[in-house]
């Protein structure tokens, strides 16, 4: 065509309903293509009688050039999510779920379930972290964060009762106060402990599923070996180190843990004091046995620092970080024939927590069992240990002596 292109109405309805119905580059290489039909003056003559946007124009040519590509980010459009304009609601509701969060007891799933519902965590969001009730989102808001963050409600109808000893609240409360000071204080390194039942090794099934095809023995009997792993989990560093033992789980292998452990990350938490140990009150670390409490207070005084023992409730030890550390573990390695020493510990190497991989170590002394003090000797340790009153059998202090 010589000239200029006539706009007559019919042309002028056509390229506006075209238009409308086409989106993002083709829509915007279409305008672009009139507006070189409409020649010079066309993109001032597209805005006034056909009502396009020059810079959507502008954008199409180009593109028809082959100048650029814009990409269309029609996803990115629309109301903005509620942490954009509450920048800290997410660490926030993640600090008060966190606390009241369980891991599956079966370790057949790595969710987490959570006692709170959406409601309670809005009450405690205004009355924990200060917000106002006006600024803050709905209740069904609220649910849909949690969810975001992996917390899930457990179906109370399907779960096993809950035991409760008279102490239980009491004990959370407490439990809540030192985490939420350890948090905010340099000088206290939390570290959460315990052991994970034996794993038998040889040609057992794992009860999960594989790309590879692997056959399993039918039944678990005679083991060739076990392994029992112990962990060691620092909740605000997502840092695990992991021993293994063919021997027992005794209170020395649990403080030789410890000491290594500690050997091993000193230098990088010069300013810590007080170690905060969260851990369940399994035979061999309660808070009477009397050859843990030996062990742990040479500890103390060997480095020179406090340790604070924090105990979960009994029938609530699914409450301690170190359990969701086994339900990774678990999912890890299940489906998996976990038939020699090497492959459990070359699967605990390759696990990751939040993109972190675990410190792995094989302890290979024996540990003799049912080491124990003399009541005398133990009466006078026990003048050393400072106990909660009303709570002393789950939460006890201790200093060191001057050097």
């Amino acid at each position: 065509m010589g000239g200029k292109l006539e706009l007559t109405d019919d042309l002028k309805a056509i390229f506006i309903e075209t238009a409308e119905q086409l989106q993002g580059w083709a829509r915007r290489t279409f305008m672009a293509k009139v507006v070189n039909l409409l020649g010079k003056g066309g993109q001032r003559r597209a805005e006034s009688e056909l009502g396009w946007c020059r810079d959507t124009i502008r954008k199409g040519q180009r593109e028809l050039d082959g100048q650029f590509c814009y990409i269309d980010h029609f996803w990115k459009r629309g109301r903005k999510p509620a942490e954009y304009h509450l920048p800290h609601l997410l660490d926030d509701i993640d600090e008060i779920a966190d606390g009241q969060s369980q891991t599956d007891p079966t370790f057949k799933t790595t969710r987490l379930y959570t006692r709170l519902t959406a409601v309670e965590v809005r009450k405690q969001l205004i009355e924990q972290k200060g917000y106002n009730d006006d600024e803050l989102f709905t209740e069904e808001t609220i649910r849909v964060k949690l969810n975001q963050l992996d917390y899930q409600l457990g179906n109370v109808q399907k779960s096993r009762p809950k035991k409760k000893i008279p102490e239980t609240d009491a004990i959370f409360e407490t439990l809540d106060e030192l985490h939420t000071a350890a948090k905010d204080d340099e000088t206290v390194l939390r570290v959460s402990w315990d052991a994970k039942a034996a794993i038998p090794i040889g040609l057992f099934s794992r009860n999960g599923k594989t790309r590879v095809t692997v056959k399993a023995l039918d039944h678990d009997f005679d083991p060739d070996e076990t392994l029992i792993p112990f962990g060691i989990f620092l909740p605000n560093y997502d840092e695990i180190y992991l021993y293994f033992t063919d021997s027992r789980v005794t209170s020395d292998f649990i403080v030789d843990c410890l000491c290594d452990f500690w050997q091993t990350v000193r230098e990088r938490f010069p300013q810590v004091e007080t170690l905060l140990l969260n851990q369940d009150n399994g035979r061999e670390i309660n808070s009477h046995r009397t050859q843990f409490m030996k062990r742990i207070t040479e500890f103390v005084d060997e480095n020179q620092m406090t340790v604070q023992l924090a105990y979960y409730p009994p029938y609530h030890s699914k409450y301690n970080p170190i359990e969701r550390v086994w339900g990774v573990t678990e999912k890890h390695w299940n489906g998996s024939l976990l038939d020699s020493v090497e492959t459990v510990l070359n699967f605990a190497k390759t696990m990751t927590w939040n993109g972190k991989h675990p410190e792995v170590e094989l302890v290979d002394k024996v540990y003799p069992t049912g080491v124990s003090l003399t009541q005398k000797a133990m009466a006078e340790l026990e003048e050393r240990f400072e106990r909660l009153p009303g709570l002393e059998k789950w939460f006890v202090r201790i200093e060191p002596l001057s050097a």
